[in-house]
């Protein structure tokens, strides 16, 4: 092989691993969300199995399979996946971003910077904007966590789920269900 042919190699792959794609880690990433009933009983649930990447162009995608709610009663899952999600005809939730990657790249391990994000959340056949200042922390040179530095509010009659909500509370015969709910996660994706 030649100098330049060896150098031209040398520049694709170290150009490519230092844009390679951040995968998510389901293991390591958690995302809840808290539910209030009979005005002042607040519950704090969860989904197991997201899945997702932030590509080097920045594009980040996040997936949710709604199916893995968990909320710690086997029954409130099912009546949730049934009445709420409806996940047979939606058995998942989109979150899509763009990121500035120069933010990203220029981390140090152990550092992070707080940045507004606006981000679409695709849910029961709705698509809503929202917006949250987000949390990058580079851990290491090829681990990054991502967390809302806040709770994000997201409404059901946004995403048309009043109905479900209303169905929920007459099933369980309780005086209200909070047709609001915070969401906090963070997010752990690593690049190889």
């Amino acid at each position: 092989m030649t100098m330049r042919l060896i150098m031209i190699l040398a520049t694709i792959f170290i150009g490519s691993t230092a844009v390679a794609d951040w995968s998510l880690e389901n293991d390591s990433s958690d995302l809840y969300f808290v539910t209030t009933k009979a005005l002042d009983i607040a519950e704090v649930h969860q989904f197991t199995d997201l899945a997702g990447r932030i590509g080097d162009d920045g594009i980040a995608a996040v997936s949710i399979a709604l199916d893995s709610v968990d909320t710690g009663i086997a029954i409130r899952d099912e009546r949730l996946r049934e009445m709420l999600f409806e996940t047979q005809a939606y058995p998942e939730s989109m979150i899509r971003a763009e990121i500035d990657m120069n933010i990203v790249e220029e981390l140090l391990p152990g550092s992070s910077a707080s940045v507004d994000i606006t981000f679409t959340l695709d849910l029961h056949g709705v698509e809503i904007e929202l917006n949250a200042p987000i949390i990058f922390s580079r851990m290491s040179d090829n681990v990054l966590t991502v967390t809302n530095a806040k709770p994000i509010l997201v409404s059901a009659s946004s995403l048309n789920l009043s109905d479900g909500v209303e169905a929920l509370r007459k099933i369980a015969n309780l005086p209200s269900i909070g047709s609001a709910v915070p969401v906090t996660f963070v997010l752990t994706f690593v690049r190889f």
